[in-house]
């Protein structure tokens, strides 16, 4: 299954355009130096992975909790239908309910730290605004999270959300160097396929949780505990 953070964060990072884009292309990185450039940006994205990775351990260990309980199969398909409900639920009425809300203040202080680093164009800003940046409300973000709680194990969650981090890499690199051809029209197109991968991931999921005996996709309750097993040893 981590084959699908990698798959969504790709798709999703189209999406991180209108969120994060201006973000990136704001970035304080030199114009006139192409590979310090390249090293800039790739500070920015560490930044981030960085702020993917400590999220994913927290849910990786949330969904070890589960798994121990007994809850993993029940846990994928609930994550699965979680999954669609948030793709489903219109994004102005899904904000009212957003995962800031109890940490509103705390969000705000990030946005003003954000702000304050652009003034500064040390690697050591570069790497604070991405790592700012990946913890801005986000709803693919949350639904990678899902995911990463999936996995039932916090290393798995970390890599699970490394992945994720890595698919929005190559598309949010292009922002910074070319926002041009990324017209309006072929964004709009891009948007629409979105809500179908994040539909595919979770019936995956879902599929995973039913135990239908399917090699790779939906494993029996025997195959499961013997993979448990051997990522415990």
């Amino acid at each position: 299954m981590l084959y699908t953070a990698f798959l969504f964060g790709l798709i999703s990072s189209f999406h991180c355009i209108g969120m994060c884009g201006p973000i990136a292309m704001m970035l304080p990185v030199d114009r006139n130096n192409p590979t310090k450039k390249t090293i800039q940006i790739l500070t920015y994205h560490l930044g981030r992975l960085t702020a993917y990775g400590s999220i994913g351990l927290l849910f990786g260990i949330l969904g070890r909790g589960l798994f121990i309980a007994g809850f993993q199969q029940k846990l994928s398909i609930f994550i699965g239908i979680s999954m669609i409900l948030v793709v489903l639920i219109p994004e102005k009425k899904l904000a009212k309910y957003n995962f800031s809300k109890p940490v509103y203040r705390i969000i705000s202080g990030i946005k003003t730290k954000l702000g304050q680093q652009f003034k500064n164009k040390s690697y050591t800003s570069l790497f604070t605004i991405g790592l700012l940046n990946g913890f801005l409300p986000c709803g693919m973000v949350y639904v990678a999270l899902f995911g990463a709680i999936a996995m039932q194990s916090a290393s798995l969650g970390v890599i699970y959300m490394l992945l994720f981090g890595l698919g929005t890499v190559p598309m949010m690199s292009v922002v910074v160097y070319i926002n041009s051809f990324l017209t309006l029209p072929i964004r709009n197109k891009i948007q629409k396929v979105i809500p179908y991968v994040a539909i595919l991931i979770a019936v995956l999921f879902i599929l995973r949780g039913l135990g239908l005996g399917i090699p790779y996709v939906s494993p029996t309750n025997i195959s499961l505990f013997v993979q448990a097993q051997a990522n415990c040893h």
